[in-house]
């Protein structure tokens, strides 16, 4: 019975106990090398008469072509061969341990040798097959190993040099580079611009710096260096000494001083909200550390009661969803406030939407910030429900938020614009009265200030 092909999918043996397909595990490869070994150490003696074999690394396969035209090749496997009185096929059932046993402790070494070094399946101790054969001297010492190997580096000499170093001077040949070829000197030759004489003299009588800055106007940017660009555009002068070459010199950074901490007194601001104090007009909590929940909630369960607090600041506060859901709570009972900033905290995107939801039952806040959160990225899907939310919202005039998608940018950018067009409409009608009379002056604006 011939046995013929078969994917890779489903690997098996044939009959005549050879492999047809590679394996993708390591017992199957272990057990490819052991029977590609001991077959080739048995089949060595076999006259070539009987069959061709074709013998690899990891798998074997014994052809026997039969039919042969100017055409087409018939490949066929042969199962009627028989190795030592026996037939192929009771090598079927051979046991990998029963192999092993039968060779000697220089065939093992071979064949533990003939590893592929590319192949993931096996660790890395176990792909080299470089093996040391002297004994430990002691257990592994790393710091030990790492100064005997920095001491040898600094103890061994450098390698002599043909020719010494010498200041100013070339050592070996210098590379010339060689002369331009005849087209691209006509290449050059015919590219001729005609800007007229008196183009062609007021550039010819121009400076270098003039030049750098008529190539600033005209944008060319790869033409100089930063130093000089900025110049020409805050017509500053250029700086002396650079040209067509300078290289832009590292600035040193201004030194700033660092921010004073914050020194509010969360205790006293919360009794102040509480009791809807009327000097307590901006909250600002921002960048306080250590703020527990207990004070986020005895904040935010005042905060409907107040009708004097107009802005409420809690940046880099370290606030988390169940707090802020607390704030969004507290914000649907609000009428006062004006400006809520969260930004620079644990906040997800989820509640960030909720956030923004309680802002349409009061449709007090004009400004909103909630950016730089632990999620950087909103996903399409919350981004779209925010613009949604801002569309509904006639009052929002700030939003800070980083968008990620053009739709959801311009849909809430148009949006605020038009509140911000007819919040201005709505201050100047209410700042003039208009004063219908008879006459020669039928009507008369009058400033109510």
């Amino acid at each position: 019975m011939d046995c013929e092909a078969e994917s890779d999918a489903s690997p098996k043996l044939c009959q005549s106990g050879f492999w047809i397909r590679r394996r993708n595990t390591q017992a199957h490869k272990f057990q490819e090398y052991i029977q590609s070994f001991v077959f080739t150490t048995l089949l060595s003696d076999i006259p070539n008469e009987e069959y061709s074999c074709t013998m690899g690394m990891e798998y074997f396969q014994e052809w026997n072509r039969t039919e042969t035209s100017s055409t087409t090749t018939t490949t066929k496997m042969t199962t009627n061969q028989k190795l030592y009185g026996k037939d192929l096929s009771a090598y079927e059932d051979l046991d990998v341990d029963t192999l092993l046993s039968q060779l000697s402790p220089e065939e093992i070494n071979i064949l533990a040798k003939e590893v592929d070094p590319d192949d993931n399946l096996l660790p890395p101790s176990q792909r080299c097959s470089y093996a040391c054969d002297k004994d430990p001297t002691g257990p592994l010492n790393r710091k030990k190993l790492i100064e005997h190997i920095n001491k040898q580096a600094l103890e061994t000499p450098d390698k002599p040099e043909v020719k010494p170093y010498v200041p100013g001077t070339i050592r070996g040949k210098k590379w010339i580079p060689p002369p331009p070829s005849v087209k691209e000197r006509e290449v050059e030759e015919q590219i001729t611009i005609d800007l007229g004489d008196e183009y062609e003299h007021a550039l010819s009588a121009a400076t270098q710096e003039e030049i750098i800055d008529l190539a600033a106007i005209l944008g060319f940017h790869s033409m100089m260096n930063q130093d000089q660009y900025h110049a020409s555009l805050l017509s500053k002068g250029q700086p002396i000494g650079l040209g067509w070459d300078g290289i832009t010199k590292a600035s040193q950074p201004k030194p700033y001083p660092a921010d004073p901490p914050n020194m509010t007194d969360p205790d006293a601001t919360i009794k102040q909200v509480q009791d809807d104090d009327h000097t307590l007009i901006d909250l600002n909590w921002n960048n306080i550390k250590n703020i527990s929940e207990e004070k986020f909630t005895q904040l935010f369960e005042a905060l409907p009661n107040n009708t004097h607090l107009e802005t409420l600041s809690l940046t880099n506060t370290a606030m988390t969803d169940p707090t802020a859901l607390k704030l969004a709570e507290a914000l649907e009972h609000n009428n006062t406030l004006r400006v809520v900033n969260v930004e620079t905290n644990f906040i997800s995107p989820a509640v960030i939407v909720r956030l923004i939801k309680s802002l349409l039952t009061t449709k007090s806040i004009e400004e909103f910030r909630a950016s730089n959160q632990r999620s950087q990225v909103l996903g399409n899907k919350i981004e779209m429900d925010i613009t949604a939310l801002v569309e509904q919202n006639p009052t929002l005039l700030r939003l800070g938020l980083h968008l990620e998608y053009n739709d959801a940018r311009h849909r809430i950018a148009m949006h605020l614009q038009r509140n911000i067009d007819r919040n201005c409409r709505i201050n100047a009608k209410a700042k003039f009265d208009i004063n219908i009379g008879k006459g020669d002056a039928p009507f008369q604006i009058v400033s109510r200030d």
